[in-house]
């Protein structure tokens, strides 16, 4: 499961980012670009989708937690924050999404709660080793207000089976895309050729993980000292 990431860096690093992966930014507030050290499910947040007219990388902002075209109410229930890699290609919520609306999630770190016992749970922020900026791999929907004719687009972020940083911590993790595949995550081809090849744990040897302070779980706390190592036993 991933239910919390981060984005430690600016806005010119995220801007240099996804100019580096020619993503083009159309009417978007600014602010949804800026440093953001807990962000969690129902948050609106950057990703990068292809234009469905123009078929380039765009940057899109929407809601974390993915409502099917097919809802009635535009609700999205809490476990629609993660896709199963195992199941993406079969389950009723997410298949056409993967089919046909894949997308980028921009991130730096992301947490996962280690359990101590029955009652305590350690959090820990794991990235990649040289600190840089990576992708999830996420799928988008559009969902419409019949009342009001308002478009809603949200997203969910796609979980496989752990790596040996990810082991000790949780069964799960979010998977991180290699920018060399960006271009074939986005594309949408034929259907012979989803890339669910592509649903697989990220190389341990670039990834570490630390102990964090237990303010993380408090979603109203948002400051860079989140994702600061402490010493706990």
């Amino acid at each position: 499961m991933c239910g919390r990431y981060g984005r430690r860096a600016d806005k010119q690093r995220i801007a240099e980012w996804m100019q580096k992966h020619d993503t083009n930014v159309f009417d978007v507030d600014e602010s949804y670009l800026a440093r953001s050290f807990n962000i969690c499910p129902q948050s609106f947040q950057p990703v990068v989708r292809l234009d469905a007219t123009t078929g380039e990388r765009q940057l899109a902002v929407m809601r974390w937690g993915l409502v099917p075209s097919w809802s009635k109410d535009g609700k999205a229930a809490f476990n629609t924050i993660n896709a199963r890699a195992e199941t993406v290609t079969t389950s009723a919520t997410y298949r056409e999404a993967f089919k046909r609306r894949r997308c980028l999630v921009p991130a730096d770190l992301f947490y996962e709660w280690a359990r101590i016992d029955a009652k305590a749970k350690q959090p820990y922020a794991i990235a990649l080793r040289d600190n840089s900026l990576f992708a999830f791999a996420g799928l988008w929907e559009r969902w419409q207000d019949r009342g009001t004719g308002q478009d809603l687009e949200t997203y969910s972020i796609i979980t496989t089976d752990p790596n040996e940083v990810m082991q000790p911590i949780h069964n799960r993790m979010p998977v991180i895309l290699k920018p060399s595949d960006y271009g074939r995550w986005l594309e949408l081809g034929d259907s012979q050729q989803l890339p669910v090849d592509l649903l697989r744990p990220y190389d341990p040897e670039q990834m570490t993980a630390w102990k964090v302070s237990a303010e993380v779980g408090n979603v109203r706390n948002n400051n860079p000292g989140l994702c600061e190592p402490v010493n706990s036993a």
